[in-house]
């Protein structure tokens, strides 16, 4: 296989009048990867959440990341994963969750963004990014291949093919990704109907691609918390299908993300026996032999190493009303319902044993901005004390707003474990 990252750009001369592509040889701007800089971003570090909210008293908001239990389940990714491990950014861009991802041994970020493609270049510089939104615009594109070295790209149609051709001056050393959609029936979250050409109706877009391609791959999302580990064996079944009607051979096979953690009721099977179900479909497939393997983990890499501390502000039966919610980093409590561990902190004082289940009201003036739980706190919680919510490094303080003026951008690091594991470090 190429080296992804080769220099300088090439140049394809001709295209072949069957693929559909507009060869258009645009730009010459030499590619410049730019220098990391040292980040002015500082905070604090504390020994647990509980110190933390004992020194601090917080009256915002605040995101605890853990930068140990990152490091020890990307250790694990890394270990057990039959092929490369790319962190996909959108769950948790925050710089001390990508520095520690680099410094674990992540050499891999899947980006959606310029924005991310900026974040990664300099947090992780010596890292091989993949832009694997299957929509990107022009400048994006243009910006990602000759200023920050991104070769590889992801398309579900013959327009974003032209479009990334030619903006790249038809060069010689684009590795893309033909994005198909996948059943996403053992998923929490439906991912297949936005991104993804049918696998009936993608052998034109793979021959095309093929051409023009120095490495060609195919990639999928099985879905958001995916609870079977048979649905990449599923996934991978269909992509074997469609390389032996075809007959093109593929160089990098990217099965995506999909990786689970755990939250209260919603208990996946052992990560351990997702890496076996890839494991045997690599084995049941020769079309598969020789190709690069890829996977874009980020819920289950992060998920664990997050946590916000929110604060009571009032109490009506068994609603209570907190200063953080669906507008901030509680965004899948209310929209998709997610339950999240939770635990109460009274400083000083002694809280019941007896849990009852409450349900939280956010601090916009918004209705929407409700999350049903059921979350189990002491029956005797109250307006001032704090709550500590886990698994929230996926998907936490990075979907939060500033709607109504409520926002924080307060992040502490802890040195405790996680409320809850899927790698048996709680």
């Amino acid at each position: 296989m190429k080296n992804p990252n080769s220099e300088p750009p090439g140049r394809r001369a001709q295209v072949s009048k069957t693929s559909n592509v507009i060869p258009l040889l645009n730009s010459s701007l030499p590619q410049v990867r730019p220098q990391s800089r040292t980040s002015s971003r500082s905070s604090s570090r504390f020994a647990s959440v509980d110190q933390a909210v004992y020194a601090l008293r917080p009256d915002m908001p605040v995101y605890c990341l853990r930068p140990a239990t990152i490091a020890s389940t990307a250790k694990w990714f890394l270990k057990q994963f039959p092929g490369d491990v790319l962190y996909a950014v959108k769950t948790n861009p925050d710089p001390m969750a990508l520095s520690c991802l680099a410094r674990a041994g992540v050499k891999h970020f899947d980006v959606a963004s310029l924005a991310e493609v900026k974040l990664v270049a300099e947090y992780a510089p010596r890292a091989e990014m993949f832009f694997m939104h299957p929509v990107k615009s022009r400048e994006a594109i243009a910006s990602a291949y000759y200023e920050y070295g991104v070769r590889s790209f992801s398309l579900d149609t013959m327009d974003e093919l032209n479009k990334i051709l030619q903006v790249t001056g038809c060069a010689q050393d684009l590795n893309l990704y033909v994005r198909l959609s996948i059943p996403n029936n053992h998923a929490a979250m439906s991912l297949c109907g936005k991104f993804g050409i049918a696998v009936t109706e993608a052998a034109e877009l793979l021959a095309a691609t093929r051409k023009v391609a120095a490495n060609l791959g195919v990639c999928f999302h099985v879905g958001s918390q995916c609870m079977n580990p048979e649905a990449y064996s599923i996934a991978m079944d269909l992509v074997a299908e469609l390389l032996a009607q075809t007959g093109v051979k593929l160089d990098v096979l990217d099965i995506g993300g999909g990786f689970p953690s755990v939250y209260p009721g919603l208990t996946p099977p052992p990560l351990g026996d997702y890496m076996k179900a890839i494991r045997k479909a690599l084995k049941d497939h020769p079309s598969f032999d020789g190709c690069r393997i890829i996977c874009e983990p980020g819920r289950a890499l992060v998920a664990e190493g997050g946590s916000t501390v929110v604060r009571v502000e009032l109490r009506k039966g068994n609603m209570l009303y907190i200063n953080d919610g669906v507008y901030g980093s509680l965004f899948d409590a209310g929209t998709p319902g997610f339950v999240y561990p939770v635990r109460a902190l009274r400083p000083g004082g002694k809280l019941e044993d007896e849990m009852e289940a409450f349900s939280f009201y956010g601090p916009t003036c918004d209705s929407l901005d409700a999350m049903r739980g059921p979350f189990h706190l002491p029956r005797d919680i109250k307006e001032g004390d704090w709550i500590e919510i886990g698994q929230l490094g996926a998907y936490g303080a990075t979907m939060r707003t500033n709607f109504n003026g409520f926002s924080s951008d307060k992040v502490v690091e802890v040195g405790d474990k996680p409320m809850l594991s899927m790698f048996g470090i709680n």
